[in-house]
């Protein structure tokens, strides 16, 4: 039965769709005319497009704690805080956004992203596929562990064009100095991005046994 929390799922997911397939495009499409040329200039090609889709994506969050969308959270959570943390970074180094590991990182997103939303979109629409099913929860997970190897290879080259600064905290009863150097805290990020991305293959491949389980339940039945 349709209702306002269906058509919105179904828009949501279409809007994704639509924009990550976009951005593929746009993306191939350049590199088939300018070449190796065109790695250079990805970011400023597809990076608006890429940063609003991954912005809007924060809803997702609301989507699976209010129960529109059944999927774990913390997986969820980890990819789109990863995801947006990476942009963020990108977009305030320009040094780093023409760097062909930003047009690596951006690429293996949409993949992400296009075996991701296809499969939403024929759930929302009661048309759930076993070949959409089965590419969604099996290829997926490798490309995903390539993806955050290549966040963490963007995070490494991007260190030698972040300068160490210094800040102040707080005065208790004397002035009390601390020091932090973004690089370090950048270093200490890559085994934080290692531990959330083990945590999330974890869950993910809980999630597709219980799937691919019930899919072959319910052809049972049939």
């Amino acid at each position: 039965m349709f209702s306002f929390r269906h058509g919105y799922i179904f828009l949501y997911n279409l809007f994704q769709f639509c924009g990550h397939t976009w951005i593929l495009a746009n993306t191939i499409a350049r590199f088939l005319t300018f070449g190796r040329d065109a790695l250079a200039d990805t970011f400023y090609s597809v990076g608006f497009v890429m940063s609003l889709c991954q912005l809007v994506s924060i809803l997702e969050l609301f989507h699976i704690a209010d129960g529109i969308e059944k999927a774990r959270l913390l997986p969820r959570f980890v990819q789109v805080v990863e995801k947006n943390l990476l942009l963020i970074m990108v977009i305030m180094l320009e040094e780093i956004q023409s760097k062909p590991v930003v047009c690596a990182q951006f690429f293996l997103w949409n993949i992400l992203d296009l075996l991701r939303y296809p499969h939403e979109l024929l759930c929302v629409m009661d048309k759930p596929s076993i070949a959409m099913l089965w590419t969604r929860y099996t290829l997926w997970i490798p490309l995903y562990i390539l993806s955050v190897a290549t966040e963490g290879v963007t995070i490494y080259q991007a260190l030698p064009y972040i300068e160490p600064t210094t800040s102040n905290t707080c005065q208790l009863n004397s002035t009390v100095s601390a020091h932090i150097q973004r690089p370090v805290v950048l270093m200490l990020y890559l085994p934080v991005l290692a531990l959330g991305a083990s945590v999330t293959v974890w869950q993910l491949l809980k999630e597709r046994k219980h799937r691919l389980e019930k899919w072959n339940k319910k052809m049972k039945r049939k």
